[in-house]
């Protein structure tokens, strides 16, 4: 367990503990090739079980202290948006998600939390009940499978996630909830500081930024949720778990809007160094739950998690492969390589590109659509080749 004995999130938080979150599954599976890019959905946790427990012991070596069950976009109505096949039902994916990740939780120091996201029907304009039918279906999985707390993660739309909180509270566990929104607030405009307090009225303990920007852009975001909460009179949590890709020149739409998503973006990929820094960031803004999403793998995992050592008062197990600030590499038979064995070094380069021809940012697409627009409503049928060739045609002009 924890070297303080505790063992609920919310317990853990208000001793101030650091909680570190896990990675980005989707993305770090879909490299591995157990995802499809597309539907972005977790069919992996029934049809391939060893790839999804593999990977979560993985983080929980490089440090993490949560397992999320890998349930990312596992309601039936996303399961089976635009023509996406399934062998498996959510209810399957889900139960086996979370006996995975309890497994996994068990073998270390880590809690399990059961997650649910946005929903095709949200966009597509349905009711506030068909809505949360839909998060009342996931949850009856995570009770029976008694999770130990719950995320709201990655909602676009702060009413959507206000639902699903609501929806997850009746259950009596402790409720996180987190928007990929950056400092310009949701898709509606409501602006960061206020988001967060709708989300801790309707009943999170915890609330944050997750997905669709880099390190800085969510912890500026974080800090305005903070800065709402306490002016409202409110008292929270805060999380952040944000993309391991620099992502500077996005929109409000973030790192989705750019023209290398998603199969182009290795040249943004945040180093171990940068995400140093990003914890003991986050660290200072007085946040305590220090995670990441997309992108994440567990070596950066561990970077928080070492950078974070002192305050945690152990390093992970996965640092018995990694020296402090490259230390190891005193052991590199070529001496130039052994110079580099220092922190200054590594905490002061300039990475280059080595891409000569390619720009350092790009120019994102920016359609400006969202909830209620045609092109946003979802089908259950395969998109069409004449639906396809009229976005091309969009795309072109």
């Amino acid at each position: 367990r924890a070297p303080s004995g505790i063992t609920g999130i919310l317990e853990r938080l208000d001793a101030g503990e650091v909680v570190i979150g896990d990675g980005g599954f989707v993305f770090a599976l879909e490299k591995r090739g157990y995802v499809q890019a597309g539907p972005w959905t977790p069919e992996a946790a029934a049809e391939h079980p060893e790839a999804v427990r593999q990977l979560h012991r993985e983080f929980l070596r490089a440090g993490a202290n949560v397992m999320q069950t890998f349930t990312f976009y596992a309601s039936d109505d996303k399961l089976e948006n635009r023509g996406n096949k399934q062998r498996f039902t959510g209810q399957q994916i889900n139960e086996a998600a979370c006996d995975l990740a309890r497994e996994v939780a068990n073998e270390g120091d880590a809690l399990v939390a059961g997650g649910v996201s946005q929903t095709p029907s949200y966009l597509s304009c349905k009711s506030e009940d068909e809505v949360k039918a839909i998060f009342m279906k996931q949850i009856e999985v995570f009770v029976k499978k008694n999770v130990d707390f719950l995320i709201a993660e990655y909602f676009e739309h702060v009413e959507e996630a206000e639902w699903a909180v609501q929806v997850l509270k009746t259950t009596g566990k402790p409720v996180a909830a987190s928007l990929c929104i950056g400092p310009d607030g949701d898709l509606n405009r409501v602006s960061p500081g206020d988001c967060a307090v709708r989300l801790v009225n309707a009943g999170a303990h915890i609330v944050g930024i997750n997905c669709h920007f880099d390190p800085e852009t969510c912890l500026k975001t974080v800090k305005l949720m903070m800065e709402g909460v306490k002016k409202a009179g409110l008292k929270a949590h805060f999380m952040i778990q944000p993309l391991a890709y620099h992502t500077p020149d996005c929109g409000c739409q973030g790192f989705i809007d750019l023209p290398e998503f998603p199969f182009s973006l290795e040249p943004r990929i945040l180093t171990r160094w940068d995400m140093q820094k990003y914890a003991r960031e986050a660290y200072n803004a007085g946040i305590r739950y220090i995670g990441g999403c997309c992108g994440f793998e567990p070596y950066h995992t561990r970077a928080l998690a070492e950078e974070l050592a002192p305050e945690r008062g152990f390093l992970p197990a996965g640092s018995e492969k990694h020296g402090n600030w490259g230390s190891s590499l005193a052991l590199h038979t070529k001496p130039w390589v052994r110079a580099r064995a220092r922190r200054d070094y590594w905490e002061t380069l300039k990475p280059a590109s080595g891409r000569p021809m390619c720009p350092s940012m790009s120019t994102p697409d920016s359609w400006g659509v969202t909830k209620g627009h045609a092109d946003l409503m979802q089908q259950k049928e395969a998109t069409s080749q004449e639906q396809l060739k009229a976005l091309f045609d969009k795309h072109s002009h």
